[in-house]
């Protein structure tokens, strides 16, 4: 499966100045969004995700997503482990447990992105599910931005990474674009444009 292939035929692999969660710049920004509008497409990943995660042997009861992003991933992994699905999402900043969704004592927890980058949202997402007695046993997403390290590649950890080293990170595809600090990013330097933030914070 040519995963680069499938994000650019959506027009999901963006080129030009973009600003990122983390407030730096980059050149280029995966919108998963745009993948994963098309069903087929989605069920397609989501299964060949399924297949790694099984193929390791771990037991996997739930999956859990933080929002907004990692909905639609979490939601189609889940369908093709056969597992229950919940979401985490911000109150006042704070990811939290709402809607009724409930963690049971003990039970095996997946945390499903649509793209993980240092993994920072999947992390508060991890921390809200073992606070209500969940066992996170893996992380996942579509796609690695290739700051940690996924099951079978050869992507090195990076230090921005917040994924704990001890537990398996399941993606597709890793996508290792530059990434500039906001006060040493060539694009603004050739001043030719502005960053913009096509993401799901902010707009």
């Amino acid at each position: 499966m040519n995963v680069e292939q499938i994000y650019r035929d959506a027009n999901a692999l963006l080129q030009g100045h973009f600003l990122l969660s983390s407030g730096n710049h980059s050149e280029f920004y995966l919108q998963s969004a745009r993948v994963l509008e098309n069903s087929k497409t989605s069920e397609k990943l989501a299964q060949a995700l399924a297949k790694n995660i099984k193929t390791s042997g771990i037991k996997i009861d739930l999956v859990c997503s933080p929002a907004l992003g990692g909905i639609l991933a979490g939601y189609e992994l889940a369908r093709a482990l056969g597992v229950r699905f919940i979401f985490t999402e911000r109150v006042d900043k704070v990811m939290s447990l709402r809607r009724g969704f409930e963690v049971k004592n003990g039970e095996k927890v997946l945390i499903c992105e649509d793209i993980i980058t240092t993994g920072g949202s999947a992390m508060e997402a991890s921390l809200v599910v073992e606070e209500l007695g969940g066992k996170v046993v893996a992380f996942s997403a579509l796609a690695n931005r290739g700051f940690c390290k996924r099951e079978n590649s050869n992507t090195e950890i990076k230090s921005e990474c917040k994924l704990p080293k001890n537990l398996p990170f399941f993606a597709l595809e890793d996508f290792t674009f530059d990434i500039y600090e906001p006060n040493d990013c060539p694009l603004c330097k050739a001043g030719k444009s502005k960053a913009i933030k096509p993401g799901s914070r902010g707009n």
